[in-house]
């Protein structure tokens, strides 16, 4: 018996008018008569990066148990929550909560200044003006599984570094605060907190500067030129495809909708600070960044993205949970426990916002799973009591089950000061990536995890 089906190659774009869309993962993608799991059509594991800046309220307060609100109290499997975290509670099998770690590396009189680039990286920087960190994890990750993808690594952020209070430093330079991300040792990445500009990036709406400016003032979407191309593959796509692609489409048509609409928004009646018009409240952008990243993954665009869920020292007050404090002084809360119980919130809220992001990802197929299953996230950040600066114990989680690499439902707890590094090892390890060492202390995989 023959089997006939057509196929479509993975890495097939419409195109129309200067503009390109890359297309998800679609069951026409694969050879007929051949299993999912054996063909091209399976991807390596999403890698994501996620930064929460200024800590997380722990155990190590005056106040103990009384105000922790991250670590579990239970080790192993099916640990208890508490209330930071408790929002991944329909994820915990995705889970992996690692307890007593610390990052040396990024420990220094300047900790603002160094602590965002030296989180992935793990390498201490020579106190000087020109940038030598350490090659960050999401680079080494994205020179070996990224190369055939449009975009290697995408770097996002969810505000600019206009909002921090303490960019530079005079021993460290400037290069370490507004980026986790190092291609090189001299060369930090910009991270990108213009929701156009990342979308423009992902899609690349004309050709040349002069394409892309013309297009940006006369807005069609990218999906009005490629219309041909798109009826004509829907005409040929099964049920289960043309369903998976509409959902698709109606997911990019939604973003351009809020993209267009916070740049055609009218501010002239009002006295604006020197800020990114374009740039929506943190409230706002944090969310599209991460439907952003999410539509970059499922159209295979990349498979590494970093994100700065906040500005390192960020000025920026969470007025919309109703708490009027600049995040950064808040952060200084002297132990004081009305100030300890609105950072929770803060950090709650981040943790809600991410976990939506999971949502999205559990529903899109990849292969004969989710994204969500197939991928690899760390989240977390390189301080740990945002009073004293200090770097242990550091809030991290892994996320995602990586397609069976990584164990999940799990609370590990090290042996205290355990190098951060060690995670990365490992997780480079998890995406077949052979290194050795990692940074200025990774030395020896974490089999737990």
């Amino acid at each position: 018996m023959y089997i006939t089906k057509k196929h479509i190659a993975r890495r097939t774009v419409l195109r129309g008018m200067g503009v390109s869309l890359a297309l998800p993962f679609l069951e026409a993608m694969v050879p007929a008569a051949t299993a999912l799991a054996k063909t091209a059509a399976v991807t390596p594991p999403r890698m994501g990066f996620f930064y929460l800046p200024m800590g997380a309220i722990m155990a190590n307060t005056p106040w103990g148990e009384e105000m922790n609100a991250w670590t579990p109290s239970k080790d192993g499997r099916d640990f208890d929550l508490k209330p930071i975290l408790k929002p991944f509670a329909p994820y915990q099998e995705h889970l992996t909560v690692i307890s007593g770690l610390d990052n040396k590396p990024g420990a220094s009189s300047a900790p603002h200044a160094i602590i965002p680039g030296t989180w992935l990286g793990c390498v201490h920087p020579p106190q000087q003006q020109a940038a030598h960190g350490g090659v960050t994890v999401d680079q080494v990750a994205a020179q070996h599984i990224g190369q055939d993808t449009a975009l290697p690594s995408i770097e996002l952020a969810a505000e600019g570094g206009n909002n921090a209070s303490a960019a530079c430093d005079r021993n460290f330079g400037c290069s370490y605060a507004d980026t986790i991300s190092f291609s090189t040792p001299s060369t930090p990445l910009p991270m990108e907190s213009n929701p156009q500009k990342v979308f423009q990036k992902l899609f690349g709406q004309g050709r040349t500067a002069e394409e892309r400016e013309a297009i940006s003032s006369d807005y069609k979407s990218i999906l009005d030129f490629v219309s041909e191309e798109t009826s004509a593959l829907k005409g040929s796509l099964g049920a289960h495809d043309r369903a998976t692609f509409d959902d698709y489409l109606q997911k990019v048509r939604e973003i351009e909708r809020r993209v267009k609409k916070m740049a055609d928004r009218d501010l002239s009646g009002l006295t604006l600070p020197e800020v990114p018009v374009n740039v929506p409240p943190i409230n706002e952008n944090l969310p599209l960044m991460f439907d952003m990243i999410s539509l970059a993954y499922q159209a295979n665009l990349t498979r590494v993205a970093s994100l700065m869920m906040a500005a390192e020292a960020t000025a920026t007050a969470y007025t919309h949970l109703g708490i009027p404090d600049a995040f950064h002084p808040l952060s200084h809360h002297g132990n004081v426990k009305e100030s300890l119980e609105k950072l929770v919130r803060i950090q709650t809220y981040h943790s809600k916002v991410f976990v939506d992001f999971l949502g999205k990802l559990k529903e899109i197929p990849d292969g004969e799973s989710s994204v969500l299953d197939n991928a690899i996230f760390l989240y977390g950040g390189n301080m740990s009591n945002s009073d004293l600066h200090n770097s242990f114990p550091l809030p991290t989680l892994v996320v995602g089950r990586g397609g069976g690499r990584i164990k999940g439902n799990q609370h590990l707890r090290y042996a205290d000061h355990e190098p951060l590094a060690n995670v990365h090892l490992t997780l480079l390890h998890r995406v077949g990536i052979p290194v050795e060492t990692f940074g200025d202390d990774g030395t020896r995989e974490l089999t737990e995890i």
